[in-house]
């Protein structure tokens, strides 16, 4: 089996988004010795530079070329700033960028990212498009941004680029977070404005009948290296995770690791459930972050005895490298074909 690997090479970065899980107590890095034993250690088909602005890390270079070089599908995520340091060929060798947004206007996006912000991902995004490589612009749901998301994924349909969203994750504050209600309604907001090309978000795969889930990635398929160097199932895990060195001594049987045992822990109150295969208890990063990880995730419909009615059309679109690897969803505006019951 090939897993997702997420890599966190620095928590540097050249803004300071107040929602950003990145640790802000000191700097680290891991190193590119580092990041050779890791793809030694596992059978590993795609990786995701994340975390902190990864062209800030100074061996950033060599370490995205030993990762192409090796075979391994690898895709980049920034606020901008690391294209604008890549040399074209390296560049190039990306499979896919990713490119965050949290509003739809220029002003909204300066006023909660930073001044400029919004000028520096537009001008790396154009570099991206004039060399061929395939953009995403990817946003997080959040309390701030939940009606205003169907803007964005027609912002990234103007763009030319993939629309990918995440659900905001209280890693270091809740004021971000959404209700119960606020969540579903930021949903329908979506899907009556942009077709579903694919959703590994548990309970929203479940609440649109699509079964076609084994539980979400993390503790499964996924693997992320923080950089503090400790190795966690899921990139909202609160516990210290293992050392890296574990990970060189254990290799595969990292799964078999307490973290990674719990990861994918299906609560009791799920047992029986008709979605219990699929959703397996819905995310186990919000659930983690709810405070009882052994409880069902806190947007289930079902443990509220809530009658929810979901639809979503269908809309072609791309497989991209985070589809499998995370709680995620993919959207497109155009090309809708089909609804879900």
């Amino acid at each position: 089996m090939a897993y997702s690997l997420g890599l966190g090479l620095t928590n540097e970065c050249n803004l300071a988004c107040a929602h950003c899980y990145r640790p802000t107590d000191g700097t680290f890095r891991l190193s590119l010795s580092d990041v050779r034993r890791i793809c030694e250690s596992l059978p590993i088909g795609s990786a995701n530079l994340g975390t902190g602005e990864n062209g800030l890390h100074p061996d950033f270079n060599a370490i995205v070329e030993h990762l192409v070089d090796r075979g391994i599908l690898t895709g980049l995520t920034t606020n901008g700033y690391t294209v604008q340091v890549m040399p074209d060929p390296l560049l190039k060798s990306l499979r896919e960028v990713e490119f965050s947004f949290d509003f739809p206007s220029p002003q909204d996006q300066d006023r909660f990212r930073g001044p400029g912000s919004w000028d520096l991902a537009m001008r790396a995004m154009e570099r991206c498009r004039a060399l061929g490589v395939e953009i995403t612009i990817i946003a997080v749901m959040m309390r701030t941004n939940y009606r205003r998301l169907p803007e964005i994924a027609r912002l990234a349909h103007t763009h030319g680029a993939n629309f990918r969203l995440n659900v905001y994750q209280p890693v270091k504050s809740d004021a971000y977070s959404m209700t119960y209600e606020e969540f579903w309604e930021g949903w329908r907001r979506l899907f009556e404005a942009a077709g579903l090309v694919s959703t590994t978000e548990p309970i929203v795969n479940a609440m649109l009948g699509l079964n076609s889930l084994a539980g979400c990635a993390c503790g499964r398929r996924t693997v992320r290296v923080t950089p503090k160097r400790r190795v966690i199932p899921c990139v909202y895990w609160q516990g210290d995770g293992l050392p890296l060195e574990r990970l060189w001594e254990l290799r595969e049987a990292i799964f078999q690791s307490d973290d990674f045992c719990a990861a994918r822990l299906v609560p009791a109150a799920c047992r029986g459930c008709a979605f219990e295969a699929s959703c397996a208890g819905g995310c186990v990063g919000r659930r983690l972050l709810a405070g009882d990880m052994a409880a069902p995730d806190p947007y289930c419909p079902i443990i509220r005895h809530h009658e929810l009615h979901m639809t979503a059309r269908i809309a072609p679109g791309k497989a991209l490298l985070k589809s499998g690897s995370a709680c995620t969803t993919i959207l497109r505006v155009d090309g809708h074909q089909g609804t879900l019951p």
